[in-house]
């Protein structure tokens, strides 16, 4: 059943309220985390209504469907995220109509955004998906190969890297949940240590946000916990 629009203002202020437990409980500021809305396969009406409600980030996969949202929701100001599994033959897309985009984990995706990114638009924001478990369904970088992507990535024209991201295992456990979050944020000080300049962490979702925020997220990516189940 999909989600009645009226409700939904209770339901961003029952996560927001969450985020701010969370935050608090590790010590940290809620203002320090921002709530990625997932909007991939919901109708265009309910991310109106979540806009016109303060929502100001909007994260998307599926491209064709990420532009028609994109294109009616423009006079919004909305920041819009690319967080799917990036293809060669979209980049250009992806250069020219997103603030973000936060799966990149080669090289060759990254020079294409570099070259495909127009001077007159802000630099494009990248994170580097980083692969924890080494689950072959799933993109990423390993562990070992990330310095040397970040070091690549970091001296592109027209792209600035901001920080890594993760899809882990899922874990029923917050303290499993934990873990993974936890190498991942290791990963973003190690680089950072040796000069790097990392300020985000993109990692937690409708499961498990509150262990990420526990471990340093500085955006969480929410789809069902927001929208209820995709159409």
């Amino acid at each position: 059943m999909l989600m009645d629009p009226q409700n939904l203002p209770d339901r961003i202020r029952e996560v927001r309220e969450r985020m701010a437990r969370a935050a608090a409980a590790a010590g940290r500021n809620a203002n320090c985390v921002t709530l990625l809305a997932v909007g991939k396969g919901q109708p265009l009406e309910l991310l109106a209504s979540a806009a016109a409600v303060g929502l100001k980030d909007f994260g998307e996969s599926y491209l064709q469907e990420a532009l028609g949202k994109i294109a009616a929701l423009q006079e919004r100001a909305l920041t819009w995220h690319f967080i799917g599994r990036i293809q060669a033959n979209k980049t250009r897309a992806i250069a020219e109509h997103f603030a973000w985009v936060h799966a990149v984990d080669r090289l060759k995706i990254a020079e294409r955004l570099a070259a495909q990114r127009s001077p007159h638009l802000p630099p494009l924001n990248v994170c580097l998906e980083v692969s924890l478990a080494g689950e072959a369904a799933k993109g990423g970088v390993s562990a070992a190969q990330l310095p040397q992507l970040a070091q690549a990535v970091a001296a592109l024209p027209r792209l600035k890297l901001r920080g890594l991201m993760c899809l882990p295992p899922e874990e029923s456990e917050a303290r499993r949940q934990r873990a993974w979050f936890q190498r991942l944020r290791e990963l973003k000080e190690a680089l950072n240590a040796a000069g790097a300049g990392l300020d985000t962490l993109s990692m937690g979702m409708s499961s498990d946000f509150e262990a990420a925020i526990a471990e340093g997220a500085t955006i969480v990516r929410l789809g069902t916990v927001l929208f209820g189940p995709r159409a």
